[in-house]
């Protein structure tokens, strides 16, 4: 997802696996070893070592910025984009890789000029160069974890200890997969139970059963992908279809397929399996009736929710911890309170004067990237009209 090439090697079915692992002296070392050109090879290493060593920026260049920018998907690269060919000196810091969930989307095909789709990784390629042209700076994989107001200046306080001035703070945080509590799925997770489509996944499935618990978008766009690859792929939905959560143009699709089936009012109650998944018990909730079968596979999509629980006490939000930004912030006449400035919230500007939002955590946003997009890249002309009152 950060567009390093790798080869992945599985030590069970590898006799090359197993001959780097002897070069490394040791008996019995910690999974993953990562190899390294230069000879340098990690054991089991923390996440922030592994990016450092292959290049990726942990740390900012600067002590202040004119926007920094918390998020990397559709709408903090748009706008970053956007400010950084407008002049703004601006800065993204991502807690993961570039892309968001639409960056692990193996197919768009309803983004405007890619008649033919595009995958979320190739999209994300070309959003990523175009914003460091700008001269935009991406840290990652690094988090925000609380921000402070000092007048005009907004401070962000990284997870290593790091601050960062700012005038403008953009929140593009997106939202996280929720997570499907059943029994066996935390030790299974990773092992065979995926959130979200791995591209990298396809080719291991090839003549495999899929299973997909999810009935949008992100679920119709996995099972098409692979289609190409399973032999059958079972979409697991709670309702009784598939019209009232997923575009037409997918719907279409997945009927014209014939690898791909929709179970409709059927859920997963249980996954089985030692170090990897084995099979999954699934319920009819029409009929009651009770069924184990067998699978390598099962990936989730069963909605997701915003983690600003960092902009506690900051910025206001809804019971679900969604942003509230513009005119949903003016009620009966009345601003925010705490409000400061002598003018209503701009379009896309937080509760907080210079907080701005865009994207899948804002407050009734609409979930495509299209939208996310156009957010990011309007949201800037508001920053530019806030710098201008300073």
């Amino acid at each position: 997802r950060n567009q390093i090439p790798y080869q992945w090697m599985d030590i069970d079915h590898s006799d090359e696996a197993k001959k780097l692992v002897q070069i490394t002296g040791e008996a019995h070392p910690a999974l993953p070893i990562v190899f390294f050109s230069d000879g340098i090879w990690l054991s089991d290493p923390v996440i922030s070592a592994l990016a450092e060593k292959i290049g990726l920026k942990t740390r900012a260049q600067l002590p202040f910025y004119d926007m920094v920018i918390v998020g990397a998907g559709p709408a903090g690269l748009a706008a970053a984009v956007y400010g950084g060919s407008e002049g703004l000196k601006t800065v993204i810091i991502e807690r993961q890789a570039p892309g968001g969930q639409a960056g692990t989307s193996s197919k768009i095909e309803n983004y405007l000029g890619f008649h033919q789709g595009i995958s979320g990784a190739d999209l994300t390629k070309r959003a990523v160069l175009q914003a460091q042209r700008f001269g935009v700076e991406i840290i990652s994989p690094q988090e925000v974890v609380n921000v402070e107001l000092d007048g005009q200046y907004r401070i962000v306080h990284l997870s290593d200890g790091s601050k960062l001035t700012c005038h403008v703070l953009f929140i593009a945080t997106g939202v996280s997969y929720r997570k499907l509590d059943v029994p066996g799925m935390e030790q299974l997770t990773g092992a065979g139970v995926y959130y979200g489509a791995a591209m990298t996944e396809g080719a291991l499935l090839r003549g495999e059963n899929v299973y997909i618990v999810g009935g949008a978008n992100s679920a119709g766009q996995a099972a098409m992908y692979f289609s190409h690859y399973a032999r059958d792929v079972y979409m697991l939905v709670r309702g009784g279809g598939l019209s009232e959560s997923m575009s037409q143009y997918l719907i279409d699709q997945i009927g014209a397929t014939p690898n791909v089936h929709v179970l409709s009012f059927t859920q997963v109650i249980e996954v089985h399996g030692g170090e990897h998944l084995e099979s999954i018990t699934i319920c009819s909730s029409e009929t009651g009736a009770v069924q184990n079968v067998p699978t390598s596979a099962l990936f989730i999509f069963i909605g997701a929710l915003p983690l600003t629980d960092w902009l506690e006490g900051m910025v206001e939000r809804d019971d679900k911890g969604y942003i509230l930004s513009g005119l949903e912030l003016v009620r009966e006449g009345k601003r925010p309170k705490g409000w400061t400035l002598d003018r209503d919230p701009y379009l896309l500007e937080t509760s907080v004067p210079g907080i701005f939002v865009a994207g899948d955590v804002r407050y009734r946003s609409v979930k495509r990237v299209a939208s996310a997009v156009g957010e990011g890249a309007m949201a800037v002309q508001f920053v530019h009209q806030y710098l201008g009152g300073l």
